[in-house]
């Protein structure tokens, strides 16, 4: 009672300091810059994300954030998954490098990985249906480039019936078209590490009615974790072509995406009494045991054949994507609006994860190098065993249409807006996994392989190999698809101050395929299992806003969604109809306040969210079900005056785990869910200089649903300066984690091991626009 007396106090606080904050916004001059919205939060701009037809946000009954060019550069992100850490309410865990992001909204539990209640999309469609497939997500196939227009994030709300898989929200990378002629190249260079990057964009009309925009860029070297080798290799290639007609426009995309780049897992630790420290000689910040000195990963493919991997290949995803797009007006005030991508998406996904902070026994004796300038030479110091997670991504290829008619019918009393849309997917899962472990030498810094008397003669340093790893589990082969498609409808009305809404949206699943796990190094028919079953569920969501002047308006919704489940339950009951198949069911409400005055900008938003979830976790092999409670307040604010600007936010949650098979952990706070995380940045602008920073910071959270192990409260500190040479040329430098701190984001459920964010990074750039 005590502790729940304390909490509601906090979380009262955080309200009646929001409310005292706006107070002191409404009393300030409201004649000056009221309308440069471009330097507030854009509350007077059109979004597209999240609504059936474009609104601004000052109408929109959902939370909504917008996030563009100039704030993505400020926050200095070395990943995609990295710019989304400024905005309030979002949780994004980037330590693993550019891909493999972990991420959700409002407290909705990050359980196993992923982004399962999240959808990231391109221009309005998903990159993949499921956000948490074992080793695949998202942010994988994503790359912020000079294509990057801007990003839509809605939190809650209408994310539910606007898209599938997507209750706790969508995060949606919107891209430039060649509106604007002109653009740019440059090149970014490392300065305390081994990096170049080329970047360029172009657009411009090719006729009167036809415009046509390319951008890309291509990097190599050694990422801000040396690792002795190019670890870093790749690209990307975009382009959009539009046409516009008399009623609309037609628009055509390609993406090509081949890039190569390290991953970084958790690395072993030390843990006393549920607090974390560094083992000598393995930095967090900086440790990498992708090293010269590996050999030849070997391992089974999905037809029973040795193949030999690259380990230093890291994380390797190959794109191709084509999509089409058109908005036409039918006549009858009826609009028409299709988009429709096919996408190939293939690669491989190669990280190294200690099993163990030390080894002991037969592995720890007589230790030699196996590998390296040092081979066959006695080794004394310490050393773990390291499990390369090796997996084949043979097919993550998808097809996706979305189609919605809508017409708004002017009435005496109003506008009444409809719309009913038909959205389906084709979704392939084909993935085949390999886990072997080897002895390796104690260092974050180029490691050797070891032998000892517990490795495997004829392999350096090999320990156990695929059906000997985690009891067998490991070496598996999927071959799954996944059909969806779902019926959409949302109803609005417009009346004076008012705008109401309401949306249901029906999703039916079927899913296909086989599994099968190896047994001695081997796939058997005998143990293939068949994949036939279906799921439906239909979601909803009902909102209103009442604008109380231009500048104030206040929002209230309640919503249900439902995130589908993939490869994540493919370990526990049969999957071919003949038993129930589990779901994830995210339930909302919220109610908040947008205003604007002078220029103070500014959005709260009270909210609740309950999750009900079933899970696994390949590391653990344990099977999860629990329901999850979290109320908590959202505040983003934005102020200008003169050449200063500064934008942040604040996010208070209030969660705990409500339900569960373990009922030790009831009651407890869900894993890594910290009551506060903030954000702060800063510009000046002095002449043809920009300086700026960011302050991006996180309350303690637990490792474990126990609350036994603490990840503490850390900060990262993100630092630029940009200088105009002449009306072409610009120079900047930008510095991520100034002050080099530790910020562990996850801890294995033993505390043998943890993953903090990098280390310091400086990267210099010269850009030049025509």
């Amino acid at each position: 009672m005590k502790s729940s007396h304390i909490k509601m106090t906090r979380m009262a606080s955080v309200i009646s300091l929001a409310l005292l904050h706006m107070n002191g916004a409404w009393a300030q001059d409201n004649t000056a810059a009221q309308d440069k919205d471009k330097n507030s939060l854009n509350l007077n701009s059109v979004i597209v994300t999240g609504t059936p037809t474009g609104t601004s946000k000052m109408k929109a009954s959902v939370s909504i954030s917008t996030i563009d060019a100039d704030q993505i550069a400020q926050s200095a992100p070395t990943n995609a998954a990295e710019i989304l850490r400024s905005i309030p309410g979002v949780r994004a865990e980037s330590s693993g490098g550019e891909g493999n992001a972990n991420l959700t909204v409002r407290g909705v539990p990050i359980s196993a990985g992923g982004a399962r209640y999240v959808q990231f999309q391109e221009d309005g469609l998903p990159l993949l249906q499921f956000g948490d497939i074992a080793f695949v997500t998202p942010d994988m196939y994503l790359r912020a480039d000079g294509s990057l227009s801007h990003l839509e994030v809605v939190r809650g709300g209408t994310a539910s019936t606007m898209a599938t898989n997507s209750p706790g929200g969508i995060i949606n990378f919107i891209s430039k078209t060649g509106k604007e002629k002109g653009g740019s190249i440059g090149i970014t260079k490392g300065v305390d590490f081994s990096q170049t990057r080329f970047d360029f964009d172009y657009g411009a009309a090719l006729s009167d009615k036809t415009r046509a925009f390319i951008a890309g860029y291509y990097r190599s070297g050694d990422s801000s974790r040396p690792a002795g080798m190019t670890a870093e290799e790749g690209g990307q290639l975009r382009a959009n072509i539009t046409h516009e007609l008399d009623n609309g426009y037609l628009r055509l995309s390609f993406k090509h995406l081949d890039d190569k780049t390290p991953m970084n897992m958790p690395v072993p630790v030390r843990t006393v009494n549920g607090n974390i420290s560094e083992l000598p000689g393995i930095d967090p910040r900086t440790a990498s045991f992708y090293s010269p000195y590996w050999t030849r990963d070997i391992v089974l493919d999905k037809n029973n054949n040795k193949i030999a991997t690259n380990v230093n290949d890291g994380l390797h995803v190959v794109n191709n994507a084509f999509g089409a797009e058109a908005s036409l007006k039918l006549g009858g005030g009826w609009t028409l609006d299709e988009k429709f991508r096919k996408s190939n998406n293939t690669g491989r996904f190669i990280s190294i994860f200690p099993a163990d902070a030390g080894v002991t026994g037969a592995a720890a004796t007589n230790m030699t190098y196996a590998t390296g300038p040092n081979a066959g030479k006695a080794y004394t110091g310490a050393a773990f065993t390291a499990t390369v997670f090796n997996t084949s991504i043979d097919d993550l290829g998808s097809t996706v249409n979305d189609m919605k008619l809508s017409k708004v019918f002017e009435t005496s009393g109003g506008k009444f807006a409809t719309t009913v849309g038909w959205y389906s997917s084709l979704q392939n899962l084909g993935v085949t996994w390999n886990f072997n472990q080897y002895l390796m030498q104690a260092s974050g810094d180029q490691p050797a392989l070891l032998n000892s008397n517990g490795t495997i003669a004829g392999t350096p340093g090999l320990l156990a190999q695929g059906t000997d790893v985690f009891g067998g589990c490991c070496n598996r082969n999927i071959d799954a698809q996944y059909k969806t498609n779902a019926m959409y409808a949302n109803l609005g009305w417009e009346s004076g101050n008012w705008n109401l809404d309401g949306s249901l949206r029906y999703d039916k699943q079927d899913a296909s395929g086989t599994s099968n796990q190896a047994v001695n190094q081997s796939y058997r028919a005998a143990n293939t299992k068949f994949i036939n079953y279906g799921v439906n569920h239909t979601s909803y969501s009902f909102g209103a806003n009442y604008r109380v002047t231009k500048d104030v308006a206040v929002f209230a919704r309640v919503s249900e969604g439902i995130a589908f489940n993939a490869d994540r339950i493919m370990f526990g009951n049969p999957l071919d109809g003949s038993t129930p198949i589990s779901t994830n069911i995210v339930k909302q409400t919220e109610a908040g306040v947008k205003w604007k005055a002078g220029s103070f900008s500014s959005f709260v938003t009270l909210f609740q969210a309950k999750t009900e979830e079933s899970n696994f976790e390949a590391t653990t092999q344990k099977f999860t079900a629990n329901n999850y409670d979290a109320k908590g307040v959202e505040i983003e604010a934005s102020y200008r005056y003169d050449a200063f600007r500064v934008t942040g936010g604040l996010t208070y949650i209030n969660a705990s785990i409500t339900a569960a098979n373990d009922k030790s952990v009831v009651g407890k706070t869900p894993r890594r869910q910290a009551s506060y995380t903030y954000q702060i940045a800063p510009t000046y602008t002095m002449g043809e200089a920009v300086f700026g920073a960011s302050l991006i910071g996180t309350g303690k959270s637990y490792g474990d649903d126990a609350n036994t192990l603490i990840l503490p409260a850390f900060h990262v500190l993100n630092a630029f300066v940009n200088y105009n040479i002449n009306d072409k040329v610009q120079v900047s430098l930008s510095v991520n984690n100034l002050t080099n701190n530790i910020g562990y984001t996850e801890v294995e459920g033993d505390g043998h091991a943890a993953r903090s964010i990098n280390g310091r990074s400086i990267k210099a750039a010269l850009k030049y626009s025509f």
